[in-house]
């Protein structure tokens, strides 16, 4: 390596370390800051939260790395411009693309880093992650019933107004989910207060409700049934629930109970991932296909009423069917529709929701998938959008190269950011979603690059101003004939 190669690396590895240490401080403080509800008044050893900061730093190097890479190389290229230094690049023979040269070696490394980093480290950094803030979830300090928020006690969902009294123990407007084998919210308990008895330190707190009402959905056959008694509703003025807490009391933080999240998995188990969804979603769509056509065919309806076969074969059913019957059928007939009708649009309902989260879920696997690849393209692209840039603006330091630098990353990561979530609600294709920003800076990187190389700036203004002075002085010379 020549001693202008190891002096442009070294000066950029200088002031890249340092900068990205500060980025990532500042976003970790944001990290914590957004999860000081989950870390406070927890009773937490400093072990747990020495865990939860080594695991979330990981989870920040694709916002961290492109931004330090791009102010990097907009801070250096401009110091190097400034100074003059370019200048006496240039004067010895050596052009903008050679100083680059070396720093392009590194960078095109960091990038393949990167690739590497978001396939293997950051999924197994979240999985930990998750996993950690669930188990904290679980650690007794936490089942202290937070306002306006539901809370997970044993086999009820809580949520309450407002908490007063000395030690918090009067509740006030009280909505309790009982938990049931099949999923849904089958039994509610609805109450205008509420009491906490007992040592809420040990294995068993009471609650005890006031002046309300219990609501028990009850599940029926047909329609019909449904719509006569939907639920049962019983009032009470005082109700008594003992919650059991000896499961939550020993809660291991390195229990790895969720391992299967979009953020959690690696390019090979992201791949197997998306085919099951897309196996899952193409054979729901076939089922639901199926099932239509089997309740509104002629076999659901002669299942209900017993179509003679000489009706069945004829080719003008619709008259046969108006002729045939008597009035009293008829109407039995038309219930029957009218009853098919309702079920095929519950059940389109159905499987228009299921298919919507499944799908939703795909696109974000997919995503996933693709911003792996895109984190290391992307590192590659910003710099050689930041250093031609820096070269151009001929400023370094901490000023105007970390405004221009700031701004241009946020418009890289606000589209980033929109593009991702239409793509995750199906407005565009998933990988678009992942690519998008990544291809807009593209061009960016080459127009800067070469604008740089040539010796340009960003805009030639004299291409707008000239044609407007040539306009004028053709007017005045007019005007003195």
């Amino acid at each position: 390596m020549k001693i202008l190669d190891r002096y442009i690396l070294t000066t950029f590895v200088k002031t890249f370390f340092p900068l990205f240490i500060i980025i990532m401080f500042i976003l970790l403080l944001q990290t914590i800051w957004l999860f000081i509800s989950e870390l406070a008044g927890k009773d937490l050893d400093f072990s747990v939260i020495l865990k939860f900061l080594t695991f979330a730093t990981p989870r920040l190097i694709p916002m961290v790395l492109p931004l330090t890479i791009l102010l990097t190389s907009i801070m250096i290229f401009g110091n190097f411009a400034e100074n003059y230094e370019f200048a006496a690049m240039k004067s010895s023979g050596i052009s903008l693309q050679r100083a680059m040269r070396t720093l392009s070696v590194f960078i095109f490394f960091v990038g393949i880093g990167a690739f590497l980093f978001s396939n293997t480290v950051i999924p197994s950094s979240e999985k930990r992650f998750i996993n950690l803030r669930k188990n904290i979830v679980k650690v007794k300090p936490a089942m202290v019933i937070t306002p306006n928020q539901f809370n997970d006690l044993g086999d009820i969902n809580i949520k309450v107004a407002e908490k007063y009294g000395d030690n918090d123990e009067f509740l006030r407007d009280v909505i309790i989910h009982k938990k049931a084998a099949r999923p849904g919210n089958f039994t509610v308990i609805k109450a205008v207060g509420g009491e906490l008895k007992g040592n809420i330190n040990s294995d068993l707190i009471t609650l005890i409700l006031n002046d309300g009402n219990y609501y028990d959905e009850i599940q029926q056959n047909s329609p019909q049934k449904r719509n006569r008694l939907p639920f049962a509703k019983t009032h009470f003025k005082k109700y008594v629930l003992n919650i059991d807490l000896s499961s939550l009391g020993n809660v291991d933080m390195d229990e790895q109970q969720y391992s299967k999240g979009y953020n959690m998995l690696n390019v090979n188990e992201l791949k197997d991932q998306i085919d099951t969804l897309s196996i899952q979603v193409n054979a729901d769509v076939k089922n639901m296909t199926v099932e239509i056509d089997r309740m509104i065919g002629f076999e659901g309806l002669n299942r209900n009423i017993k179509i003679t076969d000489s009706l069945s074969k004829t080719s003008n059913d619709t008259l046969h069917v108006r002729d045939y019957y008597n009035t009293l059928k008829k109407i039995q007939i038309y219930q029957i529709a009218n009853s098919t009708v309702d079920g095929v649009i519950r059940k389109l309902n159905s499987t228009q929701k299921n298919l919507s989260f499944k799908k939703r879920a795909l696109n974000k696997y997919e995503m996933s998938f693709h911003d792996k690849f895109a984190l290391g393209i992307s590192c590659i692209l910003l710099f050689f959008v930041g250093a031609p840039l820096g070269a151009i603006i001929r400023k370094g330091g901490l000023g105007l190269p970390i405004v221009i630098g700031v701004v241009l990353f946020l418009t890289y990561h606000f589209i980033g950011i929109f593009a991702k979530n239409s793509a995750e609600e199906g407005g565009i294709p998933p990988f678009v979603g992942s690519w998008l920003s990544t291809c807009i800076i593209f061009p960016l990187s080459i127009f800067l690059t070469y604008r740089a190389t040539t010796d340009q700036g960003i805009f030639n203004m004299d291409t707008f101003i000239q044609p407007i002075k040539n306009f004028f002085a053709k007017r005045s010379s007019k005007s003195k004939k």
